[in-house]
């Protein structure tokens, strides 16, 4: 496999990108002078060395003193809810709502259906070390807001099962999102506007 194959395989990889499309992609760098290729390869070094992961939420974020992000060492934000979502790009389209003040928890992915081993797709010890520390702080709601597609509601039904022992004992309530998103509906692709009414009217 020669170096321009092993490349196309590389962006294949990419969420939601085909062979076509990852074929597209070499040949649009081959095409461009050597000064583009090198300014991308030499930020993607940079991006990996100044970008981290929070201690706490697991989002990524470009700090190289503190183990938190901004958003889990901000105090004023509200305690009493944690939001779980599946990657940081939900997290972002829902800070953008500036609906949600609560804090946040991102799983790293979801869990499809018929998963033998769910607990090796998410990090699902995290959550639970997480929601077990927030109960200190009054933890009332834990709001999961997933994909709404079968993925996503496979996921939130395993969520709900795991959580429910710990919302029990400590009086937690477990929400969903609610009228707003239509069947199939991607957090990353849905605009402010749908969000907050899915918020708003959460379950």
């Amino acid at each position: 496999m020669d170096n321009t194959q092993k490349l196309i395989e590389l962006f294949k990889e990419f969420p939601g990108i085909g062979p076509r499309q990852a074929k597209r992609f070499v040949y649009f760098l081959l095409n461009r002078n050597p000064a583009y290729a090198n300014d991308l390869s030499k930020l993607i070094s940079e991006v990996r060395g100044t970008v981290h992961s929070c201690d706490t939420c697991f989002r990524f974020f470009a700090n190289g003193t503190s183990k938190s992000c901004p958003v889990c060492r901000d105090s004023s934000r509200d305690k009493k809810t944690l939001m779980i979502v599946s990657h940081d790009v939900d997290f972002e389209n829902i800070e953008k709502t500036k609906f949600y003040n609560g804090y946040y928890f991102i799983l790293g992915g979801t869990v499809p259906i018929l998963e033998k081993n769910p607990e090796k797709r998410i990090r699902q010890k995290d959550l639970l070390d997480l929601v077990e520390k927030r109960t200190k702080d009054n933890l009332s709601e834990i709001i999961i807001a997933l994909n709404y597609n079968p993925e996503g509601e496979n996921t939130l039904t395993y969520l709900s099962e795991i959580l429910k022992p710990l919302a029990e004992k400590n009086k937690i309530k477990i929400s969903t999102l609610g009228r707003g998103l239509s069947t199939g509906t991607e957090l990353e692709y849905s605009d402010s506007d749908t969000i907050k009414n899915a918020l708003k009217n959460r379950q």
